[in-house]
């Protein structure tokens, strides 16, 4: 039994590095921005068909294929800032709700009619490798998706904390008016943090390439997730979306392990119910301070 639960728990924690992912470029968005991305999945989607066109096309690693999808990604992130974004900030929240969601049905159906709804896969060398440790199974691509989640997030905790324009994207989640009265760009701060946030996304389907199926729906389970986790960690807090996610993780692990293998989210969800019965606020302190 304690083995059982052990092998749940990585197989939750391996899982909950993807969410963390996607959950860190949603809560970045809303912390600095102050919109919530309905189609932040949808760039997850991007960033797997990104891969798989360079694997099947020119033999490209997906983890190596990180190289194409982040950039690209983060110029695709910023020019929608520029484009569409900016043009509906205000204090009206319902044209932000509404662009964002057209986004991700435009974003979808488009995938639908240039890639079918086939599922595509990338096997690479190490997509049915593992560790053994003991009577442990640690899949080789899973561990290897973690290390460069955790990697990815731990650089984007550094850049807001020691970089002038990461200052720059925390004062504005602050405080804007007072941000752009110290001479902060908030402009040039939300079209960083958009493209950081979708680069993140791209990352995660490439990450997601070496064991997981692409195809135009596949955004839709991990931005669930995501929003989840955002709650869970209190919204625009990227290190609350962080442990959030790989508490989801395991908590789907878990309950797939020992209740049913269809019953992942229902024991996320009441998780989520649990967490805010007693902390209506989230796990988190808040923004981006932390």
């Amino acid at each position: 039994m304690f083995e059982t639960i052990v092998q749940a728990v990585i197989n939750g924690l391996l899982i909950g590095g993807i969410y963390a992912l996607v959950s860190i470029g949603v809560t970045l968005i809303f912390g600095v921005v102050k919109i919530v991305n309905f189609a932040q999945g949808e760039f997850v989607m991007l960033g797997m068909y990104i891969s798989y066109y360079l694997a099947s096309q020119f033999g490209v690693d997906p983890i190596l294929s990180l190289v194409v999808s982040m950039p690209v990604l983060f110029a695709v992130g910023v020019a929608i800032q520029h484009v569409l974004i900016r043009r509906v900030l205000g204090p009206n929240d319902m044209p932000q709700i509404f662009l964002t969601f057209a986004l991700s049905l435009l974003l979808l159906n488009l995938a639908l009619m240039l890639f079918t709804a086939n599922y595509r896969t990338v096997h690479t060398s190490y997509s049915d490798a593992a560790f053994h440790l003991g009577g442990l199974y640690i899949p080789v691509a899973k561990l290897i998706a973690f290390v460069v989640a955790m990697g990815l997030s731990g650089a984007l905790w550094l850049f807001l904390h020691t970089t002038d324009l990461g200052r720059a994207m925390r004062a504005a989640s602050q405080n804007r008016d007072v941000a752009t009265l110290m001479g902060i760009n908030p402009n040039r701060v939300f079209a960083v943090a958009f493209g950081a946030a979708l680069a993140l996304a791209g990352a995660a389907g490439s990450l997601l390439m070496p064991f997981y199926s692409a195809y135009p729906f596949v955004g839709q389970t991990f931005v669930l997730m995501a929003f989840v986790a955002v709650v869970l960690g209190t919204l625009g807090n990227v290190p609350g979306a962080l442990m959030a996610s790989l508490m989801m993780g395991v908590a789907e692990s878990l309950g797939i392990q020992f209740v049913g293998a269809d019953s992942g989210l229902i024991v996320v969800f009441a998780m989520l119910l649990l967490t805010l019965a007693f902390k209506p606020n989230g796990l988190g302190r808040g923004r981006l301070r932390s």
